[in-house]
């Protein structure tokens, strides 16, 4: 729910000045928040408050930003679904709504920045506290609600969206270690943006502003504290009351709720177990009509049919490309993780003529090793530990023979497989994974690396690879929280923007905390037992599905026919964008090598995407600064 955004101005701009920038703020973020705005200025202090609001919880009395009359004024995104509970436990507090904002205000009055402990939910607040004279502005555990910063002289602004911050930057340009860290992952590690002067606020942190200084505090962590005392039945079965009571609370709103189904596992989980609390829930999918390769629809049918759900359908088409593309990579601030954000923004835009809060299934994978290439890495290495006799060292949770029977999920991989083992094979782990994720491949004909590379992302990459919350035992976990903290934060941006686009509420019931915690407990010789992928989780649910679903060994991941559209139905369209004298004058690569791959039929790889994406970015984003800087001064 809701856009939020902040000023705190040490030089004490004007509360006309201040109330400029917020409205400013506000309207480019409006689509977050379609129900309704508010602001709040204290001149004498510099300070001020916007927000949009999306109403979901406590619909005719949650306006924002919320006093408590106590010396503090919040302005806040997302949901609390513990609230109620939260709510009992504050009883002395004197509440004026039913809402969960307000049972922000009074755990910040009672508990201070400590109230972050006991929230269980999605969130990114800012909360301007006139007894400290400070503002104390946190993000939810795993990225899910978006903030940004920047400081520009005196004044420091916040904003739900990137987007909403360029108006006050001097100038727009690129940062170059976040371009090349873009270029080799389609995401960016850690908290810088591709913007210079553009801060994100990480996952887990709070900052504290006090006359203009900021600091920046962790408040959560993922640990991998092994229970290897408990066993595989325990798990399976702890894992399956977890979510089911992450799904019930994920289901509290005073609005409408329904589910994406995309055909796979993780989707189906989480409206199986919906479907038991809320009867009524519809859910939603899309499907493309170049063949089978592209569509999913029909085991999304399969689930709709034995959970008697209401399944909308959305066929998405060349022209749908062409005609929202560009909002696409507006939308998302930044481009990141592959162009599954285009039908994703097309379902969102699908559910939110039916409803204003959706559950999905993201997450699953990152919990408990979804990824075939955990599969493909884990078995090379397994085969140098066989030849070097290396294999009871304690690295492998299982054996090469145990894996052989599970190798045929990698059967749509075999491309992939080819050119992993074409060269460094049984090289460490941390270099083999690397190559895994490496999404750079072909680009070296369109990029010129040597102008943009002011760091290596190889160096960046292991840092946050050997991170000390897993310990160096297990391979498998390894990559898995390599993933949880990179690759799903981008994911999570693509959840966001792409239902906020369309003033919807995306929920990810798997990113309940104390469903993370006990995944992070189950040892990987349990999770990736025999080489199964996801093992737990199937043992936990697979009963519960369609057996076309349970059965699947193939995951699609809703590709989109970029290849066979490339070549015909968006070739004038492609032409369009990488002819133009921008696209020809960005230096940092060659638009017309790009044509000339495009006129020589080679696949759309998702490399290309890469380029593509990016240069409609700086279309949207860079090029149209001007605009933008302008409107911060009118």
């Amino acid at each position: 729910m809701c856009g939020i955004a902040a000023v705190l101005d040490t030089g004490k701009k004007s509360a006309g000045e201040i109330l400029a920038h917020l409205e400013l703020m506000n309207r480019l973020q409006r689509h977050r928040g379609p129900d309704g705005e508010g602001y709040w200025v204290e001149e004498k202090l510099g300070v001020g408050m916007g927000h949009v609001r999306l109403s979901i919880i406590d619909i005719e009395r949650g306006q924002q930003p919320m006093s408590s009359g106590l010396g503090t004024v919040v302005s806040y995104n997302g949901e609390i679904y513990n609230y109620k509970e939260l709510r009992a436990e504050l009883s002395e507090y004197q509440f004026k709504t039913q809402s969960d904002t307000e049972v922000i205000l009074a755990a910040y009055e009672k508990w201070g920045t400590e109230c972050l402990a006991r929230l269980r939910g999605m969130f990114a607040f800012s909360i301007w506290d006139s007894k400290q004279q400070r503002l104390f502005v946190a993000r939810d555990r795993f990225g899910i609600k978006p903030l940004y910063y920047t400081s520009v002289g005196s004044a420091i602004y916040l904003a739900s969206e990137a987007k909403a911050l360029l108006p006050f930057l001097p100038e727009i340009s690129i940062n170059p270690t976040a371009l090349a860290e873009y270029l080799k992952f389609q995401f960016v590690l850690g908290e810088k943006t591709l913007i210079e002067g553009i801060t994100e606020i990480p996952p887990a942190h709070y900052l504290t502003i006090y006359k203009g200084n900021i600091t920046t505090q962790k408040y959560w962590e993922i640990y991998y504290d092994i229970e290897h005392q408990n066993t595989d039945s325990y798990f399976i079965e702890s894992v399956r009351e977890r979510v089911a009571d992450s799904v019930e609370m994920h289901l509290r709103s005073d609005a409408p709720v329904g589910a994406y189904i995309s055909g796979g596992r993780d989707s189906a989980i989480i409206s199986t177990v919906a479907k038991r609390y809320n009867a009524s829930m519809p859910g939603f999918t899309g499907r493309f009509g170049e063949g089978p390769a592209f569509d999913e629809s029909s085991y999304a049918r399969d689930l709709a049919s034995k959970q008697n759900i209401d399944l909308k359908e959305v066929e998405i088409t060349s022209e749908d490309f062409i005609d929202n593309i560009r909002k696409v990579i507006f939308h998302l601030d930044f481009p990141v993780a592959g162009p599954g954000a285009f039908p994703q923004f097309m379902v969102s835009k699908l559910a939110s003529n039916h409803c204003k809060v959706v559950l999905g299934g993201q997450g699953g994978d990152e919990l408990f090793g979804g990824y075939a290439r955990y599969l493909i890495a884990y078995f090379e290495q397994c085969i140098k530990g066989a030849i070097e006799g290396t294999l009871n060292n304690g690295n492998f949770i299982v054996t090469y023979e145990s894996i052989i029977g599970n190798l045929g999920a990698l059967r749509e991989y075999v491309p992939l497989l080819k050119k992993f083992w074409s060269e460094g094979l049984f090289e460490s782990i941390d270099k083999r994974y690397f190559k895994l994720i490496d999404r750079s491949g072909g680009l070296d004909e369109f990029i010129h690396f040597k102008e943009i590379e002011s760091s290596a992302p190889e160096e960046a990459f292991s840092s946050v690879f050997w991170g000390n919350n897993v310990g160096h035992a297990s391979y498998f976990d390894l990559m898995t929280h390599f993933d949880f903290k990179t690759l799903l934060p981008a994911l999570l941006q693509v959840e966001d923007r792409m239902s906020m686009a369309h003033g919807l509420e995306a929920r990810v019931p798997f990113l309940d905390h104390p469903l993370v915690e006990l995944s992070a407990s189950i040892p990987s010789s349990s999770k990736f037992k025999d080489g199964k992928l996801k093992r737990v989780l199937r043992e936990a649910f697979d009963a519960q599905l369609p057996d076309s679903i349970a059965g699947r060994r193939d995951k699609m991941g809703f590709p989109v026919p970029l290849d066979q559209w490339a070549q015909h139905d968006i070739k004038d369209f492609l032409h369009d964008t990488f002819g133009s004298q921008c696209a020809q004058e960005r230096g940092w690569y060659n638009a017309n090598s790009v044509l000339n791959n495009i006129e020589n039929e080679s696949r759309y790889s998702r490399a290309l995407w890469g380029v593509l994406s990016l240069e409609l970015w700086c279309q949207e984003i860079q090029d149209k600064s001007c605009e933008l800087r302008k409107l911060s001064k009118g």
